[in-house]
C-alpha cells in the first residue's frame, strides 16, 4: 500500500513498481472487475465499498499468505487460492442481481447552469 499521503497520481506507480516491478499489459489483473463489483455490491456508498473492497483485499491477502494450504487430508492447489478472490466476486454480485439501483444521474451529462 502507497504511503498515506501520497497524491492520487502515485497510485498507478505504487501499482507499477510494487506489485509487479514494472509496467506491463494487463497488469491490473482484473483488479478494475474486483472494484466496480465492490461499487455495485455497496450500492454506491462509499463506506460500504471501502468495506467490500476490504472483504476482497482479505481474500487475496490469505491467497498471497497461504498459497498450498493443508485442509485435512488434501491439499488445495495454489491456483484455486489465486482464484480466491475474483470466485467471491461472482458469488456475491449473483447475489445482489436486481438488487442493486446505480445513481438516477448515472450516464447524464451534466451541464453548467449559467
Amino acid at each position: 500500500m502507497p504511503p498515506p499521503g501520497c497524491w492520487p497520481g502515485s497510485r498507478g506507480a505504487y501499482l507499477a513498481t510494487g506489485l509487479s516491478a514494472g509496467f506491463v499489459r494487463e497488469m491490473t489483473a482484473g483488479r478494475g472487475y474486483i472494484a466496480l463489483a465492490a461499487l455495485i455490491c455497496a450500492n454506491w456508498h462509499p463506506w460500504r465499498a471501502l468495506g467490500a473492497t476490504f472483504l476482497f483485499g482479505v481474500m487475496e491477502a490469505i491467497a498471497n499468505r497461504f498459497p498450498d494450504p493443508d485442509v485435512g487430508p488434501f491439499t488445495i492447489r495454489s491456483m484455486f487460492m489465486n482464484a480466491l478472490p475474483y470466485s467471491l466476486t461472482v458469488i456475491i454480485l449473483a447475489g445482489f442481481i436486481g438488487r442493486a439501483h446505480p445513481p438516477r444521474a448515472s450516464g447524464i451529462p451534466c451541464v453548467k447552469e449559467r
